[in-house]
């Protein structure tokens, strides 16, 4: 029996770095040989237990590339050695919901990473239709953050977001981060940035922010300022706050939007003001994960250098210390994104 080294998540906060049998390709499958495997929000939480801690013990990891190890007997149109990444979006390819790209609300969604497992390993499990050839000369690491953007490209296009707009974006961590770059690279005018790290603050600005906000109690009046006393066509909410939610709505303008993107408790609520929701047509709407054709231009962006990726690539862990990966993950605010590496 084949094995190859991957990290077991064994119980909230506890990885065991083990030997475990390399996985099956059934005949329409593909085996991808990890080679970098960022650590997401969504892995946080599943590692603090707040999610899907059912499905433990697990190997976590959704935004992985590599290159393309075993193919199943059904599988044409792809070649071993061949450079990947893959939408972790897994649905039955047929109802209402996947032919429109709604996969999530699939009744048989399964997330690569999250419900089975994922690339926190040597070697992950792929259905071939999820695969995404990607170009032989860009980075693994750079191609690792193809899922993230495609969370930003489609939340762009769930908000309508387009040129001139002022947007706002609560939170500039990694994702808010990429949410910053993504509204610079719409042509979004002024985009505005609430951090309160003066790291990730100053790379806001970096990043692109027009203005960043550093003290909450500032946020109405700085927004007026740079709005015509409006406020903003879209708040993008991007940490899962729900006080920041209810302040988002003080932050559009009459007819503006809310992009509801950070995930909260599943009982957390927000009152909203209904009469002003019909009056002044505001709206919301929410967006988490690229799928589809979003991890398609996800990926053409990156590798035509769209996105400043230098934050999100430097800190490159091997596998084996993915336990003080975790640990230590709030300790160094200037880095966006870890990384892990499995052995070669």
């Amino acid at each position: 029996m084949e094995t190859m080294q991957a990290a077991v998540l064994v119980a909230p906060g506890h990885f065991e770095v083990r030997d475990v049998p390399i996985p099956e390709t059934g005949p329409d499958d593909v085996l991808v040989k990890v080679e970098r495997c960022g650590i997401c929000g969504t892995d946080v939480h599943i590692f603090q237990g707040h999610y899907v801690a059912d499905r433990l013990p697990l190997i976590p990891g959704h935004e992985f590339s590599g290159t393309l190890a075993r193919l199943g007997a059904r599988v044409t149109g792809l070649q071993v050695g061949q450079r990947v990444v893959a939408d972790i979006n897994v649905g039955c390819g047929h109802c209402y919901f996947c032919r429109r790209n709604e996969i999530l609300n699939c009744s048989e969604v399964s997330q690569i990473g999250i419900h089975r497992d994922g690339g926190f390993a040597q070697y992950v499990r792929v259905p071939a239709r999820q695969i995404i050839p990607a170009p032989q000369d860009t980075a693994a690491e750079v191609l690792a953050l193809t899922e993230p953007v495609a969370c930003v490209v489609r939340a762009a296009r769930k908000a309508g977001a387009t040129f001139g707009q002022s947007v706002v974006v609560l939170g500039a961590g990694p994702v808010g981060n990429l949410h910053i770059q993504m509204m610079r690279l719409i042509g979004a005018a002024p985009v505005i940035a609430v951090e309160l790290s003066p790291e990730r603050a100053d790379l806001a600005a970096r990043a692109g922010a027009d203005v960043v906000i550093t003290d909450p109690a500032q946020m109405t009046d700085v927004v007026k300022m740079h709005t015509g006393g409006r406020g903003a066509d879209i708040v993008i909410e991007s940490i899962g706050s729900p006080a920041l939610y209810a302040r988002a709505f003080d932050l559009i303008r009459p007819g503006g939007h809310v992009a509801a993107f950070g995930i909260t408790g599943p009982d957390d609520t927000v009152p909203l003001k209904i009469l002003d929701m019909i009056l002044k047509e505001n709206s919301i709407k929410g967006s988490v994960a690229g799928m589809g054709q979003d991890m398609h231009d996800a990926l053409t962006l990156l590798t035509h250098g769209r996105f400043q990726v230098d934050a999100f690539t430097r800190a490159i862990v091997p596998l084996e210390r993915i336990q003080q990966a975790f640990d230590t993950l709030k300790d160094r605010p200037e880095i966006l994104k870890v990384q892990i590496a499995p052995p070669a």
